[in-house]
Protein backbone atom coordinates (compact mmCIF):
# COMPACT_ATOMS: atom_id res chain seq x y z
CA UNK A 1 0.00 0.00 0.00
CA UNK A 2 1.33 3.42 -0.94
CA UNK A 3 2.22 5.82 1.85
CA UNK A 4 -0.32 8.65 2.29
CA UNK A 5 0.66 12.03 0.84
CA UNK A 6 1.09 15.16 2.93
CA UNK A 7 -2.45 16.43 2.28
CA UNK A 8 -3.98 13.13 3.38
CA UNK A 9 -1.84 13.07 6.51
CA UNK A 10 -2.78 16.68 7.27
CA UNK A 11 -6.51 15.98 6.87
CA UNK A 12 -6.15 12.96 9.15
CA UNK A 13 -4.40 15.07 11.78
CA UNK A 14 -7.02 17.84 11.63
CA UNK A 15 -9.93 15.42 12.01
CA UNK A 16 -8.21 13.45 14.75
CA UNK A 17 -7.69 16.62 16.81
CA UNK A 18 -11.18 18.02 16.17
CA UNK A 19 -13.57 18.14 19.12
CA UNK A 20 -16.64 18.00 16.87
CA UNK A 21 -17.52 16.94 13.29
CA UNK A 22 -16.11 19.28 10.64
CA UNK A 23 -17.46 20.57 7.36
CA UNK A 24 -15.43 20.38 4.17
CA UNK A 25 -14.81 24.11 4.29
CA UNK A 26 -13.65 23.99 7.91
CA UNK A 27 -11.11 21.30 7.04
CA UNK A 28 -9.89 23.29 4.04
CA UNK A 29 -9.49 26.40 6.20
CA UNK A 30 -6.94 24.54 8.34
CA UNK A 31 -5.04 23.59 5.19
CA UNK A 32 -4.93 27.01 3.54
CA UNK A 33 -7.73 26.19 1.13
CA UNK A 34 -6.25 22.95 -0.21
CA UNK A 35 -8.57 20.54 -2.02
CA UNK A 36 -9.32 17.69 0.40
CA UNK A 37 -12.05 15.57 -1.21
CA UNK A 38 -9.61 12.98 -2.54
CA UNK A 39 -7.86 12.82 0.82
CA UNK A 40 -11.16 12.24 2.64
CA UNK A 41 -12.09 9.46 0.22
CA UNK A 42 -8.68 7.85 0.68
CA UNK A 43 -8.92 8.03 4.48
CA UNK A 44 -12.47 6.67 4.47
CA UNK A 45 -11.33 3.67 2.41
CA UNK A 46 -8.19 3.17 4.52
CA UNK A 47 -10.13 3.12 7.81
CA UNK A 48 -12.98 0.93 6.50
CA UNK A 49 -13.29 -2.24 8.56
CA UNK A 50 -10.95 -1.01 11.32
CA UNK A 51 -11.73 -0.23 14.95
CA UNK A 52 -12.02 3.46 14.07
CA UNK A 53 -13.75 4.68 10.93
CA UNK A 54 -14.12 7.99 9.13
CA UNK A 55 -17.78 8.82 8.53
CA UNK A 56 -19.78 11.65 7.00
CA UNK A 57 -22.91 12.76 8.86
CA UNK A 58 -24.88 15.36 6.97
CA UNK A 59 -22.19 17.66 5.61
CA UNK A 60 -19.69 17.01 8.41
CA UNK A 61 -16.84 14.52 8.78
CA UNK A 62 -15.47 12.86 11.91
CA UNK A 63 -13.75 9.77 13.25
CA UNK A 64 -15.83 7.40 15.36
CA UNK A 65 -15.54 3.98 16.94
CA UNK A 66 -16.75 1.24 14.63
CA UNK A 67 -20.34 0.30 15.49
CA UNK A 68 -19.48 -3.30 16.35
CA UNK A 69 -16.75 -2.13 18.76
CA UNK A 70 -18.78 0.50 20.61
CA UNK A 71 -19.76 -1.92 23.39
CA UNK A 72 -16.11 -2.12 24.48
CA UNK A 73 -16.08 1.56 25.40
CA UNK A 74 -19.39 1.85 27.22
CA UNK A 75 -19.08 2.70 30.88
CA UNK A 76 -20.24 0.09 33.35
CA UNK A 77 -22.94 2.44 34.65
CA UNK A 78 -24.22 4.17 31.57
CA UNK A 79 -26.98 6.71 32.07
CA UNK A 80 -29.73 5.99 29.59
CA UNK A 81 -31.49 8.90 27.91
CA UNK A 82 -35.21 8.24 28.03
CA UNK A 83 -37.69 10.20 25.96
CA UNK A 84 -41.40 10.46 26.62
CA UNK A 85 -43.82 9.56 23.84
CA UNK A 86 -44.33 13.29 23.32
CA UNK A 87 -40.56 13.71 22.94
CA UNK A 88 -40.27 10.85 20.46
CA UNK A 89 -43.18 12.13 18.38
CA UNK A 90 -41.87 15.70 18.45
CA UNK A 91 -38.40 14.59 17.35
CA UNK A 92 -39.88 12.48 14.54
CA UNK A 93 -42.03 15.34 13.28
CA UNK A 94 -39.09 17.73 13.24
CA UNK A 95 -36.88 15.18 11.47
CA UNK A 96 -39.45 14.50 8.74
CA UNK A 97 -40.73 18.07 8.29
CA UNK A 98 -37.88 20.40 9.27
CA UNK A 99 -37.73 23.24 9.71
CA UNK A 100 -40.94 23.26 11.73
CA UNK A 101 -42.50 25.67 14.22
CA UNK A 102 -44.04 24.65 17.52
CA UNK A 103 -47.51 25.36 16.12
CA UNK A 104 -46.82 23.15 13.10
CA UNK A 105 -45.64 20.34 15.37
CA UNK A 106 -48.75 20.67 17.50
CA UNK A 107 -50.99 20.68 14.40
CA UNK A 108 -49.46 17.40 13.20
CA UNK A 109 -49.62 15.74 16.63
CA UNK A 110 -53.12 17.03 17.27
CA UNK A 111 -52.21 18.06 20.83
CA UNK A 112 -50.10 20.75 22.44
CA UNK A 113 -46.49 20.22 23.49
CA UNK A 114 -44.82 21.66 26.54
CA UNK A 115 -41.75 23.88 26.29
CA UNK A 116 -40.00 21.24 28.37
CA UNK A 117 -40.28 18.70 25.55
CA UNK A 118 -38.38 20.95 23.17
CA UNK A 119 -35.89 21.84 25.92
CA UNK A 120 -35.11 18.14 26.50
CA UNK A 121 -34.45 17.60 22.78
CA UNK A 122 -32.21 20.66 22.62
CA UNK A 123 -30.30 19.59 25.75
CA UNK A 124 -29.72 16.20 24.10
CA UNK A 125 -28.21 18.11 21.16
CA UNK A 126 -30.67 16.61 18.67
CA UNK A 127 -32.55 19.76 17.63
CA UNK A 128 -31.64 23.44 17.36
CA UNK A 129 -33.31 26.78 16.62
CA UNK A 130 -33.17 27.28 12.84
CA UNK A 131 -34.46 30.80 12.27
CA UNK A 132 -37.96 32.26 12.22
CA UNK A 133 -40.88 31.76 9.85
CA UNK A 134 -41.65 35.05 8.10
CA UNK A 135 -45.34 35.08 9.06
CA UNK A 136 -47.17 37.17 11.70
CA UNK A 137 -45.54 36.58 15.06
CA UNK A 138 -42.36 35.25 13.38
CA UNK A 139 -42.45 31.89 15.24
CA UNK A 140 -39.20 30.08 15.95
CA UNK A 141 -38.26 27.18 13.67
CA UNK A 142 -36.64 23.94 14.82
CA UNK A 143 -34.40 21.55 12.87
CA UNK A 144 -32.30 18.49 13.63
CA UNK A 145 -28.53 18.66 14.20
CA UNK A 146 -25.48 16.70 13.05
CA UNK A 147 -25.51 15.11 16.53
CA UNK A 148 -28.97 13.70 15.74
CA UNK A 149 -27.63 12.09 12.57
CA UNK A 150 -24.57 10.73 14.38
CA UNK A 151 -26.57 9.31 17.31
CA UNK A 152 -28.97 7.44 15.05
CA UNK A 153 -26.30 6.37 12.54
CA UNK A 154 -27.67 8.38 9.61
CA UNK A 155 -25.58 9.91 6.85
CA UNK A 156 -28.40 12.35 6.04
CA UNK A 157 -32.14 12.81 6.59
CA UNK A 158 -32.73 10.84 3.40
CA UNK A 159 -31.67 7.75 5.37
CA UNK A 160 -34.66 8.08 7.69
CA UNK A 161 -36.96 5.05 7.33
CA UNK A 162 -39.88 5.45 4.96
CA UNK A 163 -43.53 4.67 5.63
CA UNK A 164 -43.23 1.12 4.29
CA UNK A 165 -40.19 0.44 6.51
CA UNK A 166 -41.96 1.78 9.61
CA UNK A 167 -45.14 -0.15 8.86
CA UNK A 168 -43.19 -3.39 8.30
CA UNK A 169 -41.48 -2.92 11.67
CA UNK A 170 -44.85 -2.47 13.37
CA UNK A 171 -43.99 1.08 14.41
CA UNK A 172 -46.85 2.90 12.72
CA UNK A 173 -50.23 3.47 14.32
CA UNK A 174 -52.87 4.96 11.99
CA UNK A 175 -52.33 8.38 13.54
CA UNK A 176 -48.60 8.13 12.85
CA UNK A 177 -49.25 8.22 9.11
CA UNK A 178 -50.03 11.91 9.53
CA UNK A 179 -46.38 12.76 10.03
CA UNK A 180 -44.41 9.92 8.39
CA UNK A 181 -43.20 11.21 5.02
CA UNK A 182 -40.62 10.00 2.53
CA UNK A 183 -40.75 12.49 -0.36
CA UNK A 184 -37.79 14.73 0.49
CA UNK A 185 -38.00 16.60 -2.80
CA UNK A 186 -41.52 17.67 -1.85
CA UNK A 187 -40.23 18.76 1.57
CA UNK A 188 -37.54 20.87 -0.04
CA UNK A 189 -40.06 22.46 -2.40
CA UNK A 190 -42.43 23.23 0.46
CA UNK A 191 -39.64 24.74 2.53
CA UNK A 192 -38.60 26.92 -0.37
CA UNK A 193 -42.06 28.50 -0.65
CA UNK A 194 -41.92 30.14 2.78
CA UNK A 195 -39.65 32.99 3.72
CA UNK A 196 -37.35 32.04 6.56
CA UNK A 197 -34.85 34.07 8.52
CA UNK A 198 -32.03 31.66 9.37
CA UNK A 199 -29.51 31.80 12.19
CA UNK A 200 -25.77 31.67 11.57
CA UNK A 201 -24.60 28.43 13.23
CA UNK A 202 -21.16 29.90 13.81
CA UNK A 203 -22.53 32.22 16.52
Amino acid sequence: MNAPDDITRAVEAVLFAATEPMTLEAIRTHLNGAEVRAALAALQADYAGRGIELVKRGERWHFQTAADMAHLLRREHEEARKLSRAGIETLAIIAYHEPATRAEIEAIRGVGISKGTLDVLMEAGWIRPAGRREVPGRPLLYATTPAFLAHFGLASRRDLPGIDDLRAAGLLDPVDLAFARTDWDADAADDGDAEVETFDETH
